[in-house]
């Protein structure tokens, strides 16, 4: 072993941040980032935030002797059984994700249909304390068992998991996101939640669902619950699996929102850091999938045979049937709607980040605190459900509408609440109905008078405030059924102001409101404009909805980041944006390398090895061949420690240093490297190396990457940035530009890319433009 660069400060040393940089980095950053570097490689822990220690994972596809002999040994058929399990796998992820999706549906439409119909019954006898003792009741049950099922099975489950899903395409495996105790907790976990009347939607954590299924059926099952297939051994590497859960992600967005290409689009958007052409087919041939099992569930629940299951069970805003007529006016309305939106979104976007800071300071403290947080949230969402219609007036049955009038069922526009026979309560309408309706009543058309202006303000800051604070409790939770609901309020009001000069229907104002809304806090645009458009099947709102996504998008922008990138960021899970940070242009490569650098001989003492993998806690280590394997030092390769691992356990040695490469390809196949799930790969304490066996070698050649990408010492950060995210990678060597020296001179990995890091060694590094 060699350590490089040892005039290197003290690593712990270089990373001490003063309380002048403190202050600068928090006045940036908006938190406290004093950083404990647990390792180069592999951990990261950021003071008050609530994190995690991570792995990056290794899309890069090494290039070795025995990654070559495998492919070389593999015939026609194993080829094409590769090829088509590709497909099958899409297909089955599509499957899946789409009957979970209905299974979702069904459960919230059956389980919220009984709660509503039974607090609407003790309404119409005028039992109302009973009504609301009812309804609370039943919220807070079912609160209480979404709380328990992430407080104790699967805490990774809580929130919509799009930030996890987001950062595990960007390279980073965070502990159990994609578990297959997630995966239960998150399914059943959203039904509790959405059915218990939370401000929050079941699309979202669809995304999570569908991740989970393909990482289910990638790694071949799960060994911690014995259910395996051992002839799914071909995607047991992470690049594989990698595509598998995009296309999970895009079949969670297609079976939440009845989008197929939407599903596509958000995949490719704001999911995924890397793609390609032939992972575009897969992904749409998934998402195409889900739409015919949702359009076959459709048709067969139409006949009454899944309960209260109705056109409120699957997402479609049908508003096709409003004539689509704007004129100048209506243009500065959506112009004003787009301002208006991004500047509530950036605001929504400000004041989540602040509740989540404050939430993951209470959750610290234990399973009983969740639950009791979430108990606490359920009230009050039961309370101004219950009670803020009470401040409305009754309004009289128009005479022309086209439904019954107050209706008694689960849905409908008109809910009776306490208004005598003739007349509705319209703050009751959205209160008194799940989400998907209350948007679906929202989104009407042709009835410009069915809300109050009044009634449509306090429904808003209701829903404003109430999908912020409960959005960090500990159930599964989506942001974008909450964010849609008040957009489309807001976007009614706007309407009803605009009335006298406007020409479009208020349900139009309403779906433009939803998506300046959207465009303001998650900061997409041609994603979300497909969906909206798969959502309301009206193709001639396409001008407008682009028009108000932009101004929104442009407007949230100027304030802060979207959402989702904001929930990454606190997390503490080191993403990789897509543009690198402006100071990063007046820095090199070497300015961020740190040391000590271990790096292997090509044929290297095992006990050499076993000292540098107990000592450290790098996941790559540099091989570097040496006289008499080659004239001069010269850079092999990269080896990892997990093969590291494997190529112990197999006890390959030999008692001379000498080349053993077929000695090593005899005992050793590729498959013995395939990685196992979440885990459950091999650990240190699993060897048995006796202590006779530390002085024998082993050849690291057959399993060191041959070809890892390296830069020069000088280039530019910035450009090393765009180059480690884009080819997603996990290490990137950094090679001297002159001669004779060492071969290498340090290793970068994501940590080394993050602001916190690149800060606490230069502090006061000037932000320029």
């Amino acid at each position: 072993m060699q350590k490089l660069d040892s005039s290197m400060m003290d690593f712990e040393e270089r990373l001490e941040i003063d309380d002048f940089e403190s202050e600068v980095m928090e006045r940036i950053y908006s938190k406290p980032l004093l950083i404990k570097r647990v390792n180069t490689t592999s951990q990261i822990a950021i003071v008050g935030a609530n994190v995690c220690p991570v792995e990056s994972l290794d899309y890069e596809v090494p290039e070795n002797e025995l990654v070559n002999e495998d492919w070389r040994s593999r015939r026609t058929v194993q080829i094409f059984q590769y090829i088509l399990l590709k497909w099958a796998f899409a297909l089955i992820i599509g499957l899946s994700t789409g009957l979970v999706g209905i299974f979702n549906n069904i459960a919230v439409e059956n389980i919220a249909g009984f709660k509503l119909l039974l607090t609407t019954e003790l309404m119409l006898k005028h039992k109302y304390y009973k009504a609301f003792a009812a309804y609370a009741g039943c919220n807070l049950g079912l609160a209480t068992s979404a709380a328990a099922l992430c407080a104790f099975i699967a805490p990774a489950a809580a929130g919509s998991g799009i930030p996890e899903v987001k950062a595990y395409l960007n390279g980073v495996d965070a502990y159990s996101i994609l578990a297959p105790s997630t995966l239960f907790v998150k399914i059943f976990g959203s039904i509790f939640g959405v059915a218990a009347g939370f401000v929050v939607g079941k699309e979202g954590p669809m995304v999570h669902t569908g991740s989970c299924i393909a990482s289910l059926i990638g790694q071949g099952g799960s060994r911690k619950y014995h259910l395996t297939w051992r002839w799914l051994r071909y995607f047991k590497n992470d690049r594989d699996r990698r595509d598998l859960i995009t296309c999970g992600a895009a079949a969670g967005v297609a079976a939440a929102f009845r989008a197929p290409v939407g599903g596509v689009l958000f995949a490719l958007e704001e999911a995924a850091s890397w793609w390609r052409s032939a992972l575009l087919w897969r992904t749409f041939f998934t998402t195409a999938v889900v739409a015919i099992v949702l359009r076959g569930f459709i048709q067969l629940c139409s006949t009454g045979t899944c309960g209260l299951f109705g056109q409120g069970g699957l997402i479609m805003y049908d508003i096709s049937a409003a004539k689509v007529v704007y004129s100048t006016p209506d243009i500065l309305a959506v112009i004003l709607l787009g301002v208006i939106g991004g500047i509530l979104g950036s605001l929504y976007n400000y004041l989540v980040d602040k509740v989540l800071r404050t939430y993951s300071i209470i959750n610290e403290r234990g399973a009983a605190v969740k639950i009791l947080l979430v108990i606490m949230i359920s009230l009050l969402t039961s309370i101004c459900s219950y009670g803020l219609p009470w401040l409305a007036t009754c309004i009289p049955c128009p005479a022309d509408a086209s439904t019954s009038c107050p209706n008694t069922d689960v849905s409908g526009n008109y809910k009776s609440f306490q208004c005598p026979p003739g007349h509705y309560n319209d703050l009751a309408s959205l209160f008194l109905n799940t989400n998907d309706d209350a948007i679906r009543n929202l989104l009407s058309t042709n009835t410009v008078k069915e809300f109050h202006i009044s009634s449509l303000f306090i429904f808003f800051v209701a829903v404003y405030c109430l999908g912020i604070i409960t959005y960090g409790i500990a159930i599964p939770s989506g942001l974008f059924i909450p964010v849609i609901l008040a957009g489309s309020c807001y976007g009614r009001l706007v309407g009803r102001l605009f009335e006298p000069i406007s020409e479009l229907d208020v349900g139009l104002f309403s779906l433009l409101g939803a998506a300046s809304f959207l465009g303001g806090t998650m900061r997409m645009t041609v994603s979300l404009c497909v969906i909206l458009l798969e959502l309301t099947n009206d193709l001639l709102m396409l001008p407008l909805v682009m028009l108000v996504l932009l101004i929104s998008k442009t407007m949230g922008d100027m304030f802060n980041k979207g959402v989702y990138d904001q929930i990454v960021k606190l997390k503490g899970l080191p993403y990789m944006e897509a543009h690198p940070e402006p100071y990063m242009k007046h820095l090199i490569a070497r300015d961020v390398v740190t040391g000590p650098l271990i790096t292997f001989s090509g044929v290297e003492k095992v006990g050499n090895i076993l000292h540098a993998l107990k000592n450290t806690g790098h996941n790559g280590f540099p091989v570097i061949d040496e006289p008499p394997f080659s004239d001069a030092p010269e850079l092999c390769g990269l080896v990892l420690r997990s093969k590291l691992l494997v190529l112990l356990k197999g006890k390959a040695f030999s008692k001379d240093m000498v080349l053993a490469g077929n000695k090593v390809l005899s005992k050793i196949s590729e498959l013995d490297f395939a990685k196992a799930g979440s885990g459950k790969g091999l650990k240190l304490e699993d060897l048995d190396i006796q202590e006779e066996e530390w002085d024998m070698y082993v050849d690291l050649h057959p399993i060191a990457n041959t070809s890892p990408y390296t830069v020069v010492e000088t280039m530019s950060l910035a450009k090393a940035a765009v180059l480690f995210r884009e080819l997603g990678l996990r290490h990137m060597c950094v090679v001297p530009k002159s001669q004779g020296r060492p071969p290498i001179v340090g290793i970068l990995t994501r940590h080394d890319f993050q602001p916190e890091h690149i800060l606490g060694l230069y502090p006061h590094i000037r932000f320029q433009q």
